[in-house]
Parts: structure tokens; sequence; C-alpha cells
């Protein structure tokens, strides 16, 4: 039997080879694990005879343990002389040396060539912050955190021994045949215009998009029971997603990781514009990951500070991807990000200056432990000689990466060294601002959609998507998802360009049933260089029944955003081989052209009046009925079941005065 929180005898031997003390393995099963005490005592008794064996062997102890020194196996076999572990991107400047890294014991030591023979590590956790400062003065936080494992949660004998990987998220893969799952919380729209476009977009309120094997026989039964356990996992409102709110795109969403599906009736997605993102959905996001919020870069994640920016959203994308250029071996990919925009106004502060604790309330003091790579980027391609701002402390590790067809570049801070620390063993990173000047580069594609029309019957939807590129076209991809409320005309439907009508070259549509499904619309259509593409569509809108009515009709009802997808023409080449030197953000959506990368954007959700019944006469009609059953029938009732008695009038003074005298004499009363 192999104690919960190791994978396998052969794991243990594994910790074994590349470990000289195995007391911090043993104190992080016990933290991620719920082990009975005489089982932990016979996994150490063996753990000890192993490492008995094994004696000879030369070892390191470090902060990533098994998985760390996993990799520098990997890292030396292809560059024997390399000392340390320092991630460098396709471009990386030094303009200093820096020292090898320290262990967890403060003491440096060179790394050692691990035997060729020990099994690699089958899971592999990265965490990484990125901070963009804008020229408004705003902070662009984006937190993201990436969990990979060599598992097949599809065979026969299910996985039951979880390490980094969380156990609640493995189970929905295998019970529910999950090929991807993308879900996210935002609170706030994103300004695309301000702040320029996000490293994982993601529209107002919930969004859930799912992929389902092939061998689900009922998707829909299944899609029911999916959201239903996902609501109780993230403690949301998502069992209110249904067959009404629910649709099947046949182009916009396909597959993020491996695998080229053609049979897009294993496809589900589904938005909820009005759901609010509180601490309660925090609160289990963060403990999905391996160290929770107790150490690393999570520690950042407050919510009480992250509530109260402009823009945040949460979100947990699932997928299978290669492990190697070649794409020879397969791993799942569990990556949790977090992006919030801090506002300079709403912060209260008077003077343009950014540090880590005024934003988070809190100081970096160390990685992840069972983090492989733990690091902190700042990007400063707007300030190469520091004119507009100042970055305290400095570093110098530079890197530069290609980031929405633009190439950045970035300062990292190594949270795995000990230097990056300093002698407090604390980073609280500061942003000094030094200058206004500068411009932003306008994003290449960004879209609006608002409601025209007046009165409660009719209406119009607009949509404008902007290219502004001068002098490239490119085609666009349009969702929208409209519910069945409003009963769209479609014949009405057109798409000028530049004051002429723009022909789809691809339209899908599926129109609505009451009460059954919403309306879906999907087209392809080519945008002009340096112009604006309007699309434009009425409907009537529809009278619900009085029970079908929120408790606050009168605020309106939400229409989610629409989605849309485009490859956008690129000046920089990707480099599609340097998938492992990467910074995360920088891979999520993939790309095989060098000319062009992915996009998605969303629009703003719309807020719809429906015409409304007075609901204030059924209380005037309560308060009148009760007035007539209390006035009316009740003084009927009293006289009905009163019961009347003959009283005789009290005597007067002189009468009782003379009662008392005739009794004291004998003589009877009057």
């Amino acid at each position: 039997m192999t104690p919960y929180g190791s994978s396998s005898l052969a794991g243990s031997t594994h910790d074994a080879l590349t470990r000289k003390s195995t007391t911090a393995s043993r104190k992080m099963a016990a933290h991620r694990c719920s082990c009975s005490s005489w089982l932990f005592i016979l996994f150490s008794l063996s753990v000890f005879v192993v490492a008995d064996i094994h004696e000879t062997t030369p070892v390191n102890d470090h902060h990533g343990g098994a998985d760390h020194n996993a990799q520098t196996a990997e890292q030396t076999a292809d560059q024997p002389a390399v000392e340390g572990r320092r991630w460098e991107a396709t471009e990386v400047k030094e303009a200093a040396t820096v020292d090898a890294a320290a262990d967890t014991q403060g003491t440096s030591a060179p790394e050692t060539v691990v035997p060729s023979s020990v099994p690699q590590p089958k899971d592999d956790f990265q965490e990484e912050l990125v901070i963009r400062p804008l020229h408004s003065g705003d902070i662009y936080a984006s937190f993201q955190f990436r969990t990979l494992w060599d598992t097949d949660f599809m065979r026969e004998n299910k996985v039951s021994h979880y390490r980094l990987f969380p156990k609640s998220l493995g189970q929905v893969i295998s019970k529910f045949s999950v090929r991807e799952l993308h879900i996210s919380f935002t609170q706030g729209y994103w300004r695309t215009m301000q702040w320029g476009q996000p490293f994982i977009p993601s529209p107002p309120g919930a969004e859930l998009w799912v992929w389902f094997q092939d061998s689900v026989t009922d998707v829909d039964a299944t899609w029911k029971e999916l959201t239903n356990v996902l609501s109780g996992i993230f403690c949301a409102s998502l069992n209110f997603i249904d067959s009404t709110n629910t649709v099947q795109p046949s182009a916009s969403f396909k597959p993020l990781g491996i695998g080229n599906v053609t049979d897009h009736s294993f496809l589900r997605y589904a938005t909820l514009p009005r759901e609010i993102v509180c601490t309660e959905n925090l609160t289990p996001w963060k403990k999905l990951l391996p160290c929770g919020s107790k150490a690393g870069l999570a520690v950042l994640l407050k919510s009480e500070k992250l509530f109260h920016s402009s823009f945040h959203s949460q979100a947990v994308h699932i997928r299978s991807v290669c492990q190697d250029w070649q794409c020879k071996t397969t791993s799942w990919e569990l990556r949790q990000t977090v992006n919030s925009v801090f506002d300079l106004h709403n912060s209260g502060q008077a003077k343009r200056e950014w540090s880590l604790f005024k934003m988070f309330s809190r100081t970096l003091t160390e990685a992840c432990p069972l983090a492989s790579s733990s690091k902190l980027y700042i990007d400063i391609t707007d300030n190469p000689q520091g004119e507009q701002f100042e970055l305290s402390p400095a570093t110098s590790l530079l890197s530069q990466a290609v980031v929405l067809g633009d190439r950045r570049t970035f300062s990292v801070y190594d949270l795995t060294q000990e230097t990056t620390f300093g002698s407090v063993r604390s980073l609280n990173l500061l942003i000094r601002w030094k200058s206004n000047e500068g411009e932003m580069l306008r994003p290449l594609l960004h879209a609006e959609r608002y409601v025209a029309g007046y009165g409660l019957q009719t209406g119009e939807i607009h949509t404008l998507m902007y290219n502004n590129h001068p002098y490239r076209s490119f085609p666009v991809l349009l969702l929208d998802s409209v519910p069945w409320y409003l009963r769209l005309y479609i014949h009405t439907l057109s798409v000028t360009s530049k004051g002429k009508d723009n022909k789809p070259s691809y339209i899908h549509y599926e129109p609505s049933k009451d009460r059954v499904k919403p309306h879906l619309l999907e087209m392809l259509i080519q945008l002009p260089p340096n112009s604006v593409t309007e699309v434009t569509v009425q409907f009537e809108r529809a009278l619900l029944k009085w029970t079908e009515y929120p408790p606050d009709p009168n605020h309106g009802f939400y229409v989610g955003s629409s989605v849309i997808s485009s490859l956008v023409p690129s000046t920089v080449a990707m480099d599609t081989n340097s998938t492992r030197e990467r910074p995360l953000f920088s891979s999520f959506f993939p790309c095989k052209e060098e000319s062009s990368y992915f996009v998605r954007i969303y629009t703003e959700p719309l807020l719809v009046n429906l015409p409304t019944p007075d609901f204030s006469m059924p209380y005037n009609v309560i308060c009148l009925t009760c007035t007539v059953v209390a006035v009316g029938y009740g003084s009927l009732y009293n006289l009905l079941t009163r019961s009347f008695q003959i009283e005789e009038p009290n005597p007067g003074l002189a009468k009782r005065i003379a009662n008392v005298i005739r009794k004291m004499r004998g003589v009877p009363p009057l």
C-alpha cells in the first residue's frame, strides 16, 4: 500500500536517491494529506532503508525537492557545465554575474548530475506574476499557476494518488470524461483602449465551456451534472446554467490543447453575465494550489485588496498538452490565473508610486516549496533607460518574449534564488513613476456593443468591430448568444464597413425556442484595414410570465458578451519551438503561423429592459383585501360570538353608608 501524497514505491525510491535529508519531504507529504500515523511511520522506515542502501550517491537538497533535482538532471544532460537553475528566454541579457542558487539551509553547493536511470517526476508546478505598468498610472497584475501531470485520467483503473494536481478536479475529469474545461469568474469590464490586450481574456460574469470525450453518450445530461458539481466546487451559481443559456458553437471555440476535434456536438458553452464574484469564489480557488495561500505568490491574493480593484478575474483552464515540441508524450495541464487592474485614483494614493505592499498588503518572503519555477516579471518595454519609472530593488536579469504579436522586455526576479530577497528575507518591489509621457500602442482589434431603439416593444443590437491596422485586412469570427425573450428578426441582419455592405463568408444561425434554448449566431467577416465594421440586427421583446421575472425586474435583463476570435497580423515572428522557455502568460493560445497571433476579445454585456407588469398591484390588492376582512368580517364575527350580561349600577355613597349602619344594627340592607 502506498500512502496518500506519493505516486508509488518508485516515487519513494526516487525521493531517496535525490535527497540527502528526507525531513522536508515528510513535512510536505504530511501537509498535503491526512495519512494515519502508523502508515506514515511505515513509509518513513521504507524511505530510510532505501536511503541507507544508496548512501554513496551524491545528492543535493533544494527548494523543489525531487521535482527540482529531476529537472536539473534533464538540464545538466544537455548542458553539463550549467551551474544553478535559472530560466532564460530566447534572448536573455545579464548585466552582471548572478551567484548560484542557495539551498533551503542557506548554503551554496554545486548541482550534482543525477543518474539517467532515475525516473523523471510525473508532475511539475510553476508559478509566476507579471506586472505591467500602464500609461494611465494603473497597474496590471497577472498571476499564473501551472500544474503539469503525466497521467491518464481515462484509464480503467482510476487515478487514486494525487500530489500536486487537485483531486477534486481530477475526479471531475475522470467521471465526466472531460477533454478540456475552461471556467472564469470576472468582475468589471476590460477597457481595451486604455489597458491594451489582456494575457488571457474573459467576459464579465461567469463563463464555462467544455469539450467532452467522444465516449460520452448523453452530452446534455453530462453537461447538466457537471455544472452542478462545479457549482459546489467553486461556490458559485453555475447550477443556473441550463438549456436556456447553453449553446453549441460550430466554429468559435476550438480545442486549445491536443486533438483536432471536428465534431462540435461534444462542445458546450454558457455564460452567466450577472454572476457576482466575491470571497467565497476565491477561497476554493486558492485551495486548488499545491501550497494553498500559505507560501509562494499566492500569499499576495488577499480578497480585501483584490476585490477593491477596477477589474479582477480568476479562471481555471484544464487541457492536455505536449511535453516536448515533437509531442511524443502528453500531459494534463491545470492553469490557474488571476488578472487584476489596480486603479490609481480608487486606491487613494496621492502620488504615482506602487509597491507590492500597497497593492496586496503583503510582501514576498519565499517561493512555494513545491514549485520548480517561481518568478516575478516586470514589463519594462516602454521604460528601456528608466525614463518613465524606477524599479527598486533592481535586477540584472532581463528577458525578452513575444507576447500578443509584440516583443516585450521584462525584468525577472527569481524567487528560488536566495539573493532575490536580500538580507531582510523580504521582497517589496517598488515602482516609482518619473514621467507621464508616452503613448500606448493602440490594439489592432477591439469591439463594442450597445442596444438602440426606444420603447419596450422593439430594438436593435449594434456590434462595432475596429481594425486599426493601417494596410492589412483580416477575418474575424463573431459569436452572439441572445436569450430567447429577445426575438431576433434575422432578415434585418446587416453588416457594413466604410459605408458599404460587407457580406459574411460564413453564417451559422440557430433560432431560439421559447423557454428551451437561446439564439446562436456565428459569422465570419472580413475586416478592411483601418475601418469600423458594424453588425446590426433588430429584435422584439417578449412578455414573460409573472413567475419568470427576477426579484428586481426593473433593473433589467443581462445579455452575455459577444465573442470575437481572430488571427491578428503580427510584426514579430513567433518562435514555435521554444515551448519550454517561454513565460507562462505567452504560451496559452496556440499559434502555428509566424505572421499572425490568435486573439479572443469580448464586448460589453447588454442590459435590456423588458415589458414589466406593475408588481405593486398585487400589494395593493392584498392591502385592500386585508382591510375589508378586518373591518367587515371582523365586526360581524365579533357580534355573533359575543355574550351579553346585565350588570346592576353601583349604589351611591349615602346608600353604601346606610347599608353598613343597617348591617351593624342587624337590619337587612336596602
